[in-house]
């Protein structure tokens, strides 16, 4: 699982890569970004390539990026606990199928600070079909529905109130596919995207150039990615540790 992780994110790159930029998603062969020579099966193994030829490029000796490795190692572990969650069952082909998607987006987020329709409709879709397959009954799947949706429209009111100037409209339906996924873990998952989104943005304004007055503008998607799987897999819940602890 982990090794199918690795190669599916490797893709994902070259997907995000290509999108919209007038280049052929399946066909053409990969090209070094620096000297363009056309990259061999050895050049393009997932996280190997990368240790083997100590982050530079074998045809020409360029620095390498070190997000690639970075996302073939962590959707390769997400696979895995995927797996160990799920066990092998047609929701986890939806499962596995959602979090390449969502990896699509977040890289996509990352470099053009948009969510493009023909990477989000598709995730919603595979979260939706998951979300059904690991429900226990209907009642239940529905009632994620609703969470999911009342999730999704706070984040549209968001955007309207702010004029877009707080948070994308992309980002509602982006919450609520990751609500469909995760099942009861939403809303846990909802808090934990806003808290380190907090944190991450204190980090970005405290490292600002002293006096600087430009504003910092930060793709949402990441925060949400990791907020909800958090939450899905650790199956954290500060509210029931605070009810707990009140009880007591």
């Amino acid at each position: 699982m982990f090794i199918l992780g690795a190669l599916i994110a490797s893709f994902v790159g070259v997907i995000v890569a290509r999108l919209h930029t007038g280049r052929s998603i399946a066909n053409g062969r990969s090209r070094c970004d620096a000297c363009d020579a056309i990259l061999s099966p050895l050049d393009l193994l997932p996280v190997v390539s990368y240790v083997a030829y100590k982050g530079r490029a074998r045809c020409c000796g360029a620095a390498l990026s070190f997000y690639s490795p970075l996302t073939e190692i962590l959707l390769g572990a997400i696979f895995l606990l995927a797996y160990l969650s799920i066990g092998l069952s047609a929701a986890l082909l939806g499962m596995l199928t959602a979090l390449a998607l969502l990896l699509a987006l977040v890289l996509y987020d990352l470099m053009h600070q948009i969510l493009p329709t023909v990477l989000l409709l598709p995730f919603v879709v595979a979260s939706g079909i998951t979300g059904y397959l690991l429900a226990p009954s209907l009642p239940a799947f529905f009632s994620i529905f609703l969470i999911a949706l009342c999730l999704a429209l706070s984040l549209a009111l968001i955007h309207i109130l702010s004029r877009g100037r707080a948070m994308g409209f992309a980002d509602a339906p982006l919450a609520f596919g990751l609500a469909l996924l995760t099942g009861p873990a939403a809303f846990a998952g909802f808090v934990f995207s806003f808290w380190i989104g907090a944190v991450i943005g204190i980090i970005l304004l405290v490292r600002r150039p002293r006096g600087s007055r430009m504003g910092v503008e930060v793709p949402f998607a990441p925060f949400l990615a990791a907020g909800f799987l958090l939450a899905y897999f650790t199956q954290w819940n500060p509210f029931i540790y605070a009810a707990t602890a009140f009880i007591r």
